[in-house]
């Protein structure tokens, strides 16, 4: 109907046409994923696609999904938490966003699966060895024999871990671990490091899920004694002719490569003699003198030192040696200390008043001849009344009440050259006061005379033996006089025996003269066998033999 009510009719026809737009479809209907055990949360296990415009994505299938989650624009599907062995359907729809209805569906099936965590096993556990410092690069230390527990073959690898200065000496091919430079024992580095290098060798499983093992490795590298002592150069020596006992005269400082550096023993070849008067320190090398120096024989004496290394290798009998040549020169003395006669000397002096007095000269002569002396007074001076001048000693008179000694010490010296040598007079001085006689006169004066106070003190020697051993010196004195008179009464018994020949002078003579008429009844032999005793008359002092079985008896 138009604006001016006119109308008309007729039949319309509308022909529907189909879409040109692209359906939503999964290319495939249904798939298995295998995730291993222990994915972490939101990890991408696995990703979905459908085919068409503005596609979405969802999961149907468990309603509530507990394990998995999907991201509805790009379809990935992600773990909500640590993932344990189990197995999950997931029901995934695709839809077009401006049209529902066109929309696709898959099943997703997702296992998780139990891994192996066990690590790889190696022989040794732990390697310890011990090398000494000239083993060759390229020597194996140790051989790892490795398996896997999974049963899986060529699938370990080898690293090696640990400090930047262990790890530079060492090299891995495949499970050896074998040197790779020189062990020098003797370098600062090396002592640094305590003589000791570590590492680590990690062994890896290859797989999803790698697993280790760690093997310590602990090298400890021993010392060799590779090198000779060295001598020091220009071992010379000067010491004074007149050098005292245990002077120093120098330090011989050997050498030695091997560590610990300069660890060396030092000894005298020839020993310590007249011809050598010198010893060695064994320690510090240092050299003495220990005899008197004949500068009159010997204006150097040569000495050979023997330098012997110690503590450079782990066998105590090797060690190696060298002998040096040492040279001690005597340096003459030509100011030697002034010779006094005597060196002691005790003076009386009557002191006198007036001017000073002299008291004695001093005969010292020095090492040259005509060479002037020093002298001064060094102790015993201290109230001034002596004064020297030249080698002459004089006494300054002075109000001396009493007589008094005096005790100088005086030092003569000879040039003023360095090392001064002195030698010291002592003088003992008995010094008495001059007496006047005063004439008499009616005036008395009563003079008091200041008397100066002497302490004389007088040291004795005495032995004060202690109680007991006053006791005991007691006790034997008694048991010696007992002992000696058991002996005497013992001696008096035994001397009454011969009791026999102690006989009057009646039967003495009878026993006398029956001895005389056997000896002439059987013939006379001579022979001592008849007799086997000899005893002494007490009363004529006669000796005589007898025999002790007959009674028989002869005079001698």
């Amino acid at each position: 109907m138009d604006r001016h009510g006119h109308n008309c009719s007729g039949a319309v026809t509308v022909e529907v046409l189909p879409s040109q737009r692209p359906s939503v479809t999964f290319r495939e209907p249904q798939w298995a994923v295998t995730v291993p055990e222990g994915t972490s949360p939101l990890e991408v296990v696995t990703q979905v696609h459908a085919s068409g415009d503005n596609v979405r994505y969802a999961i149907l299938a468990p309603t509530v999904p507990v394990l998995f989650t999907i991201d509805e624009v790009t379809g990935e599907i992600r773990s909500t938490r640590w993932l344990e062995v189990a197995h999950a359907r997931l029901l995934i729809r695709a839809y077009n966003t401006l049209h529902p209805a066109d929309h696709a569906t898959a099943m997703i099936n997702i296992t998780v699966q139990g891994m192996d965590r066990r690590a790889p096993s190696c022989v040794p556990a732990i390697s310890v060895s011990q090398v000494p410092e000239t083993v060759s690069p390229g020597t194996t230390l140790v051989t790892l024999r490795c398996t896997d527990p999974t049963g899986a073959k060529d699938c370990l690898h080898y690293g090696l871990e640990g400090p930047p200065a262990s790890l530079s000496r060492f090299r891995l091919e495949g499970p050896q671990l074998q040197v790779n430079t020189t062990l020098d024992y003797d370098s600062e580095a090396m002592a640094a490091m305590g003589f000791q290098l570590t590492a680590t060798i990690m062994v890896t499983a290859g797989g999803q899920s790698p697993r280790s093992t760690r093997v310590p490795v602990l090298v400890t590298v021993t010392p060799v004694n590779e090198f000779t002592p060295a001598c020091p150069n220009g071992a010379d020596f000067t010491v004074l002719e007149t050098a005292a006992f245990g002077s120093t005269v120098g330090r011989v400082a050997g050498s030695d490569r091997d560590y610990p550096p300069d660890s060396l023993e030092y000894s005298l070849e020839g020993g310590t003699g007249p011809t050598q008067p010198f010893s060695i320190d064994t320690r510090t090398g240092e050299i003495r003198v220990v005899g008197p120096l004949d500068s009159q024989r010997y204006k150097r004496y040569r000495l050979t030192v023997r330098l012997t290394d110690t503590r450079n290798d782990l066998d105590p009998a090797k060690r190696w040696s060298r002998l040096c040549d040492v040279v001690v020169r005597l340096q003459a003395v030509p100011n030697q200390a002034p010779v006094c006669t005597p060196e002691v000397q005790e003076l009386w002096i009557m002191a006198r008043l007036g001017s000073r007095q002299p008291v004695t000269r001093l005969a010292c002569q020095g090492s040259l001849d005509g060479a002037a002396l020093a002298y001064a007074i060094t102790g015993g001076n201290e109230d001034g009344r002596f004064w020297l001048e030249g080698n002459t000693l004089f006494y300054l008179p002075n109000d001396l009440a009493e007589p008094r000694t005096f005790v100088l010490l005086v030092e003569v010296w000879g040039s003023p050259g360095a090392p001064r040598r002195s030698t010291v007079v002592a003088l003992v001085v008995h010094v008495t006061p001059w007496t006047t006689p005063v004439p008499p006169s009616t005036t008395t004066w009563h003079t008091t005379l200041q008397k100066e106070l002497l302490v004389i003190t007088r040291t004795e020697a005495a032995w004060l033996p202690p109680a007991w051993f006053v006791t005991v010196l007691t006790v034997s004195s008694a048991l010696l006089l007992a002992t000696l008179g058991c002996v005497a009464r013992s001696l008096l018994c035994s001397n009454k025996a011969p009791g026999k020949l102690l006989l009057d002078k009646s039967s003495w003579d009878v026993v006398e003269q029956r001895g005389g008429e056997e000896e002439r009844g059987r013939p006379h032999t001579g022979s001592p066998g008849q007799f086997d005793g000899r005893a002494q008359d007490p009363r004529t002092g006669r000796d005589y033999l007898f025999n002790s079985v007959t009674g028989a008896r002869r005079w001698i």
